[in-house]
């Protein structure tokens, strides 16, 4: 089947069976950009990009990758209010939060220099570079996922 059936009338298309060279193009990236990053940090980074696009689909699979990663439910339940609960995460953790929701929401007035700032004072260049492709890769993901309909709890992977 190349198609999927929402909670609607609409069928939508199986994007990964229908445009295999770019579905697999974003794995690559997905892939090569959390090379050398640690593997909570980039749940924590999938998680919050997920929530600010409101990709339940997305949101679902990395909560369960974090918790499998080792990661807290407190700190996943705080993730979407970290500024208000920064005491629960790294400065390193809050300046790739602060990245992840610059980028997710460039539109809302790009990515302030001082939130880049922060960043690369925590990160070294190709650790930088890598946590940009992985913000870069999750809202790919997060697009992908909701304009083709997939559903929260299907983790088709």
């Amino acid at each position: 089947m190349t198609t999927t059936e929402i909670n609607s009338n609409v069928t939508r298309i199986n994007f990964a069976k229908l445009a295999p060279k770019a579905f697999r193009a974003v794995i690559g990236l997905d892939a090569a950009a959390r090379e050398g990053l640690d593997p909570t940090l980039v749940e924590l980074v999938q998680v919050r990009s997920s929530q600010l696009n409101h990709c339940a689909y997305c949101l679902h699979m990395h909560t369960a990758d974090a918790r499998k990663a080792g990661e807290s439910e407190e700190r996943l339940h705080m993730t979407a209010v970290w500024q208000e609960a920064k005491h629960f995460f790294t400065e390193k953790e809050q300046a790739a939060l602060a990245l992840t929701e610059a980028v997710t929401l460039i539109a809302d007035g790009g990515v302030p220099d001082a939130v880049y700032a922060r960043a690369a004072a925590h990160f070294e260049d190709e650790e930088l570079a890598r946590l940009l492709a992985l913000i870069f890769a999750i809202n790919t993901w997060n697009r992908i996922a909701l304009a083709t309909g997939k559903v929260a709890g299907t983790d088709e992977r």
